[in-house]
């Protein structure tokens, strides 16, 4: 199967790169189905520069080697990695899936649409942090590497190998908005989605972010806060090394809870084991955020999980024993807002959905994921509409930006 026409750049400059690498000789490509594979230190060298903790060999190996992420859920391992004579010069993390749970990119559209046309939608290769729908994900590589060309040579290996293996098409899901440049020269399709951010432009304190909103949402976030403090229910933030082991099992029962509550809808893929193997091998990155009755900290009414790296907080699971007024917001907004402006956090991503959200300091940002198809006909159906369909998601994030509840600040896109 020809993916391009022989005329294509793209076609031109893959077959360029290929002749440069096998006449160098220097350069394999090995294919892992265990991140174990592969040295943590290698890995690490090329993910820790990144700014998403979501590619770092320890939050992965931890999917895998809990049972969460396995062939047996519906997602295979697949793990590109580039070598340079014994040295490992680039690497991505990358999964062959027999559905679309967990992705979080709702595809329903191009799986009727190939489904009409007889063309069967899986199994796929998909490129993300598994069940993280949060932005970062790209291709890791040393930075004595040409980008360009690295990102050409690594796009044609997976072309190479998904239609080898017969996999309908390849996609990359919440993609580094800058990475995403490399790739639609490379003829990846782009679909925009609605996505959530708060942004710290410098304030001093929690007060000084109570100061963007109107004077009405300001009285209505005080009152939601203090209401929980008239209940007698604190909330406390803990980080790295300052968690309680005993908090573990609590957020695990929480997220079980959780996804249980959403029924269908739920997306439980996480183990006990996964939440046990964070604590130990990767806490460094952990915030916890508790409620409790009266300071008992052994009484968790609820909790948040979050992850941070440099300037940047993610929200990721949450759960509560049982419903408390306000709590929720306390709990995974303004609690998360307010460490983020004691320890400089400059961005706060805290995960999809939520238009409750909007009220409570978040704008909406666009979000991308990128889709290339082998069969011509669903690539082409794709290429067709995908601009009308990024254009409805546009004017959606423009027109709920255009009535946050700020006092004094241009709505941000």
């Amino acid at each position: 199967m020809t993916l391009f026409p022989t005329d294509h750049p793209s076609e031109i400059f893959f077959r360029k790169t290929v002749q440069k690498r096998k006449t160098g000789g220097d350069y394999s490509v090995r294919w892992l189905e265990h991140i174990e594979e592969v040295d943590e230190s290698a890995w690490d060298s090329l993910a820790l520069p990144l700014k998403t903790p979501f590619l770092e060999w320890e939050w992965l190996r931890q999917m895998e080697s809990s049972g969460s992420i396995s062939p047996q859920k519906g997602w295979r391992p697949r793990h590109l990695t580039v070598w340079k004579k014994n040295r490992l010069t680039a690497a991505a993390a990358l999964y062959i899936k027999e559905h679309s749970e967990g992705e979080f990119v709702f595809d329903r559209p191009w799986q009727d649409a190939s489904l009409r046309f007889g063309i069967p939608y899986y199994p796929k290769m998909v490129g993300m942090s598994p069940v993280t729908p949060l932005s970062g994900y790209r291709f890791l590589m040393a930075p004595d590497e040409d980008e360009r060309e690295m990102n050409a040579f690594m796009a044609q290996s997976i072309d190479h190998y998904c239609i080898r293996n017969r996999l309908s098409g390849c996609s990359f899901l919440f993609a580094d908005p800058e990475w995403k440049k490399y790739m639609t020269g490379l003829a990846y399709t782009v679909w925009l989605h609605p996505g959530m951010k708060w942004e710290n432009p410098g304030f001093r304190d929690f007060n000084d972010y109570l100061g963007m909103f109107r004077s009405g949402q300001r009285r209505n976030i005080r009152r939601e806060l203090q209401g929980l403090k008239q209940n007698g229910i604190r909330v406390q933030c803990y980080a790295g090394d300052e968690i309680p082991r005993e908090f573990i099992p609590m957020m695990y029962r929480f997220y079980q809870s959780t996804n249980q509550q959403h029924g269908p809808w739920g997306c439980e893929y996480l183990n006990r084991n996964f939440f046990e193997g964070l604590y130990e091998h990767y806490r460094h990155r952990l915030l916890f955020i508790g409620a409790f009755p009266d300071g008992d900290s052994s009484r968790a009414l609820g909790m948040a999980m979050l992850i941070f790296k440099g300037e940047k907080l993610y929200g990721r699971y949450w759960g509560c024993a049982s419903h408390v007024k306000n709590l929720h917001f306390s709990v995974c907004y303004y609690h998360p807002i307010e460490w983020a402006i004691e320890n400089s956090i400059r961005v706060f991503d805290p995960g999809l959905g939520g238009e409750h959200k909007l009220r409570r300091g978040f704008h909406l940002s666009g979000t991308y994921s990128l889709h290339r198809f082998y069969n011509p006909r669903m690539e082409l159906l794709m290429r067709t509409h995908m601009d009308r369909i990024n254009h409805l998601e546009r004017e959606y994030i423009d027109s709920s930006n255009a009535v946050l509840p700020f006092a004094d600040r241009t709505a941000e896109k």
